[in-house]
């Protein structure tokens, strides 16, 4: 590799970003990325020393074996080497093992960061270049050793006490239990029914006719607003004391002989604030909301949008770090801002102030700025030709939050009227309404909740007086139920765990795919809640018994406070997770000996093979129903939600016995197998469209093992297919093959088989 002697060297942590950083240095700078982190805790070991203050070992990750070499031999001919990773713990720590392994010293490198990816904060961030931040690498250290601690202790205890297979984690299993305990209060939920009544009214000789409500009957609140408390959150159910539709009758004999009063009528304007501009949590909640998008989608697409989209041959980041929980907007793009506004929208549209928006999030880093435009004047329309529809539809999303962010108050002039049915101690209506004087930031940017309608105040009411008689010219009655509190699903979670403090802007997404990957929870089909399965109910109540502060809400985010005070220098981590690991060892002692494996379940389903009465267990692929005899092998897969997975019927015939074939679903999907089962075993694999492609069976090539000399066969395993020797496993030689090499042998095995037929 030829090395340029006199370029400064950069460092960043993504291929991207690279791209992206070099065509804004220029010539004087080589640009190289270290693809993520280099180093981490080993894979097959807990690598953390307890017993010596919680040391870890960490090992080059295997990218980073190849990479090493590359960046060693850079930084030596460079004059000068410049870490610029993210500008959040994660980045830090990337940066601090880069030191390491590359054995840095301090008068060799300089630490730089930058929330957006423009010229202007690129070149400005030389300007504050400093060494490592000790106290952020220990807080990324401590979180990571705390999370490794956790799993290894805890997945172990798992699989002894109920499955092999199964795991857990500090964040995932909070939010397991989020969603658990939300099964439970819905399961537990009893409806109540109530009855509402209200009036149409129109004031003779005026126009137009509108509606009340009964708000208050002989004296009392007719309304109830009843809270209950649930695990994370109180849920208020409303209800009236129109309990049975007979209570209703005396009401509507009053508004039928009347009089009808107007009493009270009174005018306000009311102002109404935009909302900030996004963070992590609310950008996820609302591209969910608005978009459809999952939160690791959103993620990822903000991540391309952050480091950079080619435009006119020029790549430039359109938007500012997506992993920030800082309502901070910088002061020069707040003034570009305005006066972009005042053109396109007019003066009135800019506030008199800049606005300012304090965090409320638990922990914010307010040296992080919100989630916006670099450049306010790139409009979406302008950039639509040059990024994807999930890149123009997030962007979009975000340019709009943020310019109704830095817009003027939306103005309405609300009206209240309060009507009597024959005195105020008898019955008492209420009819509410709002126009518009200015709509201000809801000129651009609207959520569900600012559209208005009847219950919310926006119905069209006539002028009126107090004194004014009114006629009646409709009544209506309505029938209701309490509902249950609802699931969740991926935005509230999101909305819920910021709420609480629990894990932070980087990890929501993380966090979900997890908990869904584990089938702890599951995502329904044709659904967007989120359900926790049986086998996270089971954990979540296994671990709830025995390891209460883990699965506190509030002793997980009292953790999250802690790592920000060892990330300010405040609190030492060695202390942090001295402290945690006495309690946690304890919990650990007590559930080792009083945790109880969960008894296989009796069912009324009947064996298929053999007729006997079948028990229902679990696995972590979730659960299944198994012969109660032991020697017979009738087995039903069960979906998420309990029911038995049926096999599908084909045309197809079993090319060994002559029986039908049917589609059945494994651990890897959808598979045809023969109905004959288990007397025939023959199978074949199937594609994504549901075509027959193979048989599932080892391919033998033609290669030779070259230490037993027996045929290798293309095998497949979670980390892709191989090829293994067929002595297997007297001979355990694995090859490696290439994807195009894969192709061959598949290609050369279809062409044999069509010629044999």
């Amino acid at each position: 590799m030829a090395v340029s002697k006199g370029k400064k060297l950069v460092i960043v942590e993504s291929p991207t970003k690279q791209k992206t950083i070099s065509k804004i240095l220029g010539n004087d700078f080589i640009v190289r990325s270290s693809f993520g982190h280099v180093r981490d805790l080993p894979q097959h070991d807990m690598g953390v020393d307890i017993e010596h203050g919680f040391t870890p070992t960490y090992e080059p990750v295997e990218r980073a074996k190849r990479l090493i070499g590359e960046l060693n031999t850079l930084a030596k001919a460079a004059p000068e080497i410049y870490l610029a990773t993210d500008p959040d713990r994660e980045g830090e720590a990337i940066a601090w093992h880069l030191i390491e392994l590359l054995k840095l010293p301090k008068e060799r490198y300089q630490r730089i960061f930058f929330h957006e990816i423009t010229p202007t904060a690129i070149k400005e961030s030389f300007a504050h270049a400093r060494k490592i931040d000790e106290n952020l690498v220990n807080a990324q250290q401590a979180r990571r050793v705390l999370d490794r601690i956790v799993g290894y202790k805890l997945s172990p205890l798992l699989w002894k006490k109920i499955t092999r297979g199964l795991s857990a984690g500090r964040v995932q299993s909070v939010a397991v239990r989020l969603l658990a305990e939300r099964a439970k209060e819905i399961a537990e939920f009893k409806e109540q029914e109530y009855w509402t009544i209200g009036a149409q009214f129109e004031k003779p000789g005026t126009a137009p006719s509108f509606w009340a409500r009964v708000t208050k009957y002989q004296g009392k609140n007719v309304e109830q607003t009843k809270t209950h408390k649930l695990f994370a959150e109180d849920y208020k159910v409303k209800t009236t004391v129109f309990d049975t539709p007979e209570k209703l009758a005396p009401v509507s004999d009053l508004l039928r002989t009347g009089p009808n009063t107007v009493i009270k009528v009174e005018k306000k304007e009311v102002k109404q604030h935009p909302k900030p501009p996004f963070i992590t949590s609310t950008l996820q909640q609302d591209a969910y909301n608005k978009l459809g998008f999952s939160s690791q989608k959103t993620m990822q697409t903000a991540q391309h949008l952050y480091e950079g989209i080619d435009v006119e041959g020029q790549t430039v980041g359109l938007i500012t770090y997506m992993r920030t929980d800082s309502f901070n907007v910088s002061k020069l793009l707040q003034e570009q801002t305005q006066k972009f506004i005042a053109q396109k929208y007019g003066e009135q549209f800019v506030p008199a102030k800049p606005n300012i928006f304090k965090s409320k999030v638990m922990g914010a880093q307010e040296a992080h700025e919100a989630i916006h435009p670099t450049d306010v004047r790139r409009t979406p329309q302008n950039l639509k030709q040059f990024l994807t529809s999930d890149q123009y539809k997030l962007y979009e999303l975000i340019w709009l939050r943020f310019v109704a962010s830095q817009m003027a108050d939306a103005v309405f002039n609300t009206v209240s009227i309060d009507i009597a049915a024959k005195s105020e101690k008898d019955c008492i209506l209420r009819a509410t309404g709002r126009t518009v004087k200015f709509p201000g930031y809801l000129s651009v940017y609207k959520d569900e909740e600012d559209n208005g309608n009847e219950e919310n105040g926006s119905a069209l009411l006539p002028i009126l007086n107090e004194g004014d008689e009114l006629k009646l010219v409709e009544l209506k009655t309505k029938d209701h139920k309490t509902t249950p509190p609802p699931y969740y699903n991926e935005a509230s979670l999101i909305k819920t765990l910021e709420k609480h403090g629990i894990g932070r802007p980087s990890t929501y997404a993380p966090t979900i795919k997890t908990i869904l990957d584990r089938k702890y929870i599951a995502r329904p089909p044709k659904s967007n809640k989120l359900v926790a399965t049986d086998l996270g109910i089971t954990v979540t109540e296994s671990l709830k018994g025995f390891f209460k502060e883990i699965m506190d809400l509030s002793y997980t985010a009292g953790v999250e406070e802690k790592l920000d005070k060892v990330a300010e220098g405040a609190e030492k981590w060695g202390e942090l997770l001295g402290t945690f690991y006495t309690n946690f060892q304890k919990d650990l002692d007590a559930a080792d000996k009083g945790m109880q494996r969960p008894a296989a379940q009796e069912t009324d389903e009947k064996c298929p093979i053999c007729g006997k009465m079948m028990l229902k267990k679990r696995s972590r692929f979730g659960e299944y129903l198994v012969c109660s005899d032991n020697t017979c092998k009738g087995k039903v897969n069960l979906t998420s939600t309990g029911e038995k997975v049926q096999p599908e019927k084909t045309d197809e015939i079993c090319d060994k016995c002559g029986k039908p074939m049917v589609i059945r679903v494994g651990r890897r999907g959808k598979f045809l197998a023969c109905s004959g089962y288990p007397a025939c075993k023959n199978t074949f694999s199937l594609d994504a469209e549901g075509h027959k492609v193979a048989s599932t069976g080892p391919i033998v090539t033609d290669r030779l093992c070259e230490k037993c000399g027996k045929p290798l066969v293309l095998r497949n395993s979670k980390r892709g297919e191989f090829l293994g020797c067929s002595g297997y496993p007297k001979c355990r030689t694995i090859v490696k093959v290439t994807p195009q090499e894969i192709a061959q042998i598949k290609e050369a095995h279809a062409k044999k088989q069509a010629e044999t037929k």
